[in-house]
């Protein structure tokens, strides 16, 4: 059985660890608000056992798109999100950070990120999560902060977010620079750079090539983390400590 990560496009990333089949922040759409789509959108993902979501930002908390998805996987989310996922018409079990779940035999434990993930245009200041699943950390978008600290030495992978959609990443968000050193406090083996190169806001283009300069950076401030960029729709194995 060989644990995998997909990159299947903005904060979108299928995990294959330990036989359980997890989905981060589905957003599978051409359009999303204001958001074009500049990758094919993903083939049927078939079976999911869960889909963990960090926030409820539209551009990770997308309903269309969940009401696609496996109607059987349950959606773990901050509380502060449960009410929109009710009419995604799926199971749905909210977490806060510390909170474990089992699923599919994998340990899924729900993690702090510092990010203010209301619902726009209504809504109050919310908590995000972000996941570490079997060993592999997915930051949901969130800034560096020094408890990352706490998960050095735990971690198979850790999915970063390098950029976003609009000319700069703003606060609660980390570019190539600020992702580096979030890597250099949870020191994985692998770290795998997301949240870049899926969507744009019409009337912008993104600029410069982040992940590329987030491979740069870690290269001088984690350099014993192995770093692989992977473009929209392609894979990497996961490697174990022996």
């Amino acid at each position: 059985m060989t644990d995998r990560l997909t990159y299947v496009g903005h904060a979108t990333v299928l995990i294959e660890v330990g036989g359980a089949r997890l989905l981060t922040d589905p957003v599978l759409r051409p359009r999303v608000a204001h958001l074009i789509r500049d990758t094919p959108v993903p083939a049927e993902l078939g079976r999911l056992d869960a889909i963990l979501l960090s926030h409820g930002h539209h551009d990770h908390l997308d309903l269309p798109s969940l009401r696609g998805l496996d109607p059987s996987a349950p959606v773990l989310a901050p509380p502060d999100a449960a009410g929109a996922l009710r009419r995604a018409r799926r199971p749905v079990r909210a977490l806060v950070p510390g909170e474990e779940v089992e699923v599919a035999g994998v340990t899924v434990r729900a993690v702090r990120a510092d990010h203010d993930g209301r619902r726009y245009p209504v809504g109050t200041a919310v908590n995000s999560l972000g996941y570490v699943a079997g060993g592999v950390y997915f930051a949901g978008d969130t800034e560096p902060f020094p408890e990352m600290a706490e998960l050095a030495g735990t971690l198979d992978a850790a999915l970063l977010p390098v950029s976003g959609w609009g000319p700069k990443t703003g606060p609660g968000h980390m570019d190539p620079r600020e992702a580096a050193e979030a890597l250099a406090l949870v020191r994985p083996r692998l770290a795998v750079p997301i949240h870049w190169g899926t969507y744009h806001r019409i009337g912008h283009r993104a600029t410069g090539d982040p992940p590329r300069e987030f491979a740069e950076h870690a290269a001088e401030l984690a350099p014993e983390v192995r770093v692989v960029v992977l473009e929209p729709g392609g894979s990497v194995e996961i490697t174990r400590a022996v």
